[in-house]
């Protein structure tokens, strides 16, 4: 079952906390709080992202900066498994992030350009 932001009404995922399309953050009661992150956290650079994909992709790096610990931790088994080879998913994925396909980090949070 989808939810939709209650600041601007566009369909999230259940688990997401913010909002893809304005960053509002949602919370447990159903409301946007006035806060569209969560104290002490900033959003996350989208050019970071891509070129951590890019560069170090097969170790994952970029997965670690968004907080998909999970993903990037098969990207390493995968690469080491597979003696290198398998490092373009990362690089692939860096390429999706820098033109935009990718564009939320694990908290659903937009990344910002």
């Amino acid at each position: 079952m989808a939810k939709f932001c209650i600041s601007c009404g566009a369909q999230m995922d259940d688990n997401q906390q913010f909002c893809p399309s304005c960053g509002a953050a949602q919370n447990a009661a159903g409301t946007a709080t006035t806060s569209t992150a969560p104290a002490g956290t900033g959003a996350k650079s989208k050019m970071a992202a891509g070129l951590l994909g890019l560069f170090l992709g097969g170790f994952g790096v970029h997965n670690f900066y968004l907080g998909n610990t999970g993903r990037a931790i098969a990207q390493i088994i995968v690469t080491l498994v597979t003696c290198g080879v398998g490092s373009i998913w990362g690089v692939i994925e860096g390429i999706l992030i820098l033109v935009g396909k990718i564009n939320t980090d694990a908290d659903g949070k937009p990344l910002e350009d």
